[in-house]
């Protein structure tokens, strides 16, 4: 590996390994360290400028000329969602072809228009409903940044770190939705309803400098480089699609509820601006904290264990918030909601830490029939950063699904989100059978011999 601390601006690292021991303690771990914070910090942004429609749509009524029912509030904020999720796939693809500081940088700059374009229409009253779909359609580009560094964080630390460095990279990115909404809250508080252009123009600034920091402390690797169709070669492995089905309910959910928090809140119990805002910030900060920790706690039992004992919990926090709707408990339902933010932060970080294992443990079982190992664990890393790009956008459709759901279950005659919760139940079971019908039946019981078929290596592999 030959770099310095910090490698020219502009070059590539060349020869990069964090798996060489003596290179990691030597350089490797702080030059990963300098990128992750600063990757941290552009990816926290792009979540808040994703996310800035679930705030705005809070200011908007007849007070200031924007009149817009429930149904297209919630039609609203599905729209960046969705352009989000469409763009982490050709996100991923970049960060491969152009480099991660490179990337960073223009992806950080990108953000200039949505704010800008938030910042001046919300100051227009009439402005109907298409214009502001098609400016939360820009905001769908601070969605694509979350593949872009993923996948860039992936092959900057060894595969014991990863799930820690994810879970890091990840939970600081996710965070930036909290802190809008925190902005959003303050902006309430002390400007009032009527100047929801406040939100966008505080980040302005926030854009310019991440992406000058991106420019100063960031590096290009020569790894992450992949050779052309790593995408369809990731699409081959069945991996690629249980995987995806799982961060549906995990990262799916967070961004879904995430974005649907405020009007639901606003909807269900009638709040104001101010009290819904004074209450949306909490779920998704839970979130975002708890993602680190299911990285953490993959790293240590196993991430299909983890993600399998967090559906369950999942499937409980849903059937809480069913008993909440039918009293009318605002404090239970709150609770059980935040408590739902949390597992969501849970599964986010322990499925995460599943692409890189599984595919370590397949490159295991290649070397063991014989294969050059540098060859099997490349293709490893390969397909883990190609999967985290895949996982990451078909889990961010999941974040469209929750908010469909909720937006016709609130449109129908009992105006209720209990249609919605229902589904959301259904599937977190589906999921646990899922988890443990792939990852977790045929696991060695201890004492057992083991028997090395593709099967039980496989099982094996989501307790790596």
């Amino acid at each position: 590996m030959t770099t310095n601390a910090r490698a020219p601006r502009g070059r590539w690292i060349e020869g990069w390994d964090p798996e060489n021991e003596d290179l990691w303690e030597s350089t490797g771990k702080h030059v990963a360290r300098r990128n992750l914070i600063f990757s941290i910090i552009s990816e926290h942004i792009g979540f808040s400028i994703w996310s800035i429609w679930s705030v705005l749509v809070l200011f908007m009524g007849p007070d200031i000329g924007l009149p817009f029912s429930a149904s297209e509030k919630f039609l609203l904020v599905i729209t960046p969602n969705l352009v989000g999720a469409v763009l982490r796939l050709p996100y991923a693809a970049a960060v491969t072809r152009f480099g991660g500081r490179n990337w960073t940088i223009f992806s950080s700059v990108a953000l200039l228009v949505p704010a800008g374009l938030a910042f001046h229409f919300v100051q227009q009253p009439g402005t109907p409903l298409w214009v502001f779909m098609l400016i939360g359609a820009t905001a769908g580009v601070g969605g694509g940044n979350f593949a872009s560094s993923m996948t860039n964080i992936t092959i900057f630390f060894p595969q014991r770190l990863q799930g820690w460095a994810l879970g890091l990279n990840a939970g600081g990115g996710n965070i930036g939705v909290a802190t809008i909404q925190v902005v959003g809250l303050l902006v309430i508080a002390f400007a009032g309803n009527a100047h929801p252009s406040y939100v966008a123009a505080i980040y302005l600034p926030l854009i310019a400098v991440s992406a000058v920091c991106a420019a100063l402390f960031m590096d290009n690797v020569d790894a992450i480089k992949a050779k052309p169709g790593a995408l369809l070669e990731a699409c081959s492995s069945r991996h690629t699609w249980w995987i995806s089905f799982l961060y549906v309910g995990t990262f799916g959910s967070f961004i879904g509820y995430s974005f649907a928090f405020g009007l639901v809140l606003q909807t269900e119990f009638g709040f104001t601006p101010l009290q819904a805002a004074s209450w949306t910030f909490l779920g998704p900060l839970m979130g975002s904290l708890s993602r680190p920790l299911g990285g953490w706690l993959a790293d240590r039992i196993g991430g299909a264990r983890v993600t399998a004992w967090n559906f369950v919990l999942m499937a409980g926090g849903v059937a809480v918030l069913l008993v909440a709707s039918a009293q009318g408990s605002f404090a239970l339902y709150v609770t059980a909601f935040i408590a739902l933010f949390l597992l969501t932060g849970l599964g986010n970080g322990s499925t995460y830490k599943m692409i890189p294992a599984v595919y370590a443990a397949e490159a295991e079982d290649e070397v063991t029939s014989g294969r050059e190992a540098v060859a099997a664990f490349a293709k490893a890393r390969r397909l883990s950063g190609a999967v985290i790009g895949i996982a990451g956008a078909i889990g961010a459709l999941g974040g469209v699904g929750i908010n469909l759901a909720f937006r016709a279950s609130y449109g129908g005659a009992s105006a209720s989100g209990d249609a919605a919760l229902a589904v959301f139940l259904a599937y977190y079971v589906v999921c646990v059978l899922v988890t443990w019908a792939v990852y977790l039946r045929g696991s060695l019981k201890p004492g057992q011999t083991p028997v090395r078929t593709p099967e039980k290596r496989t099982a094996e592999a989501g307790r790596a």
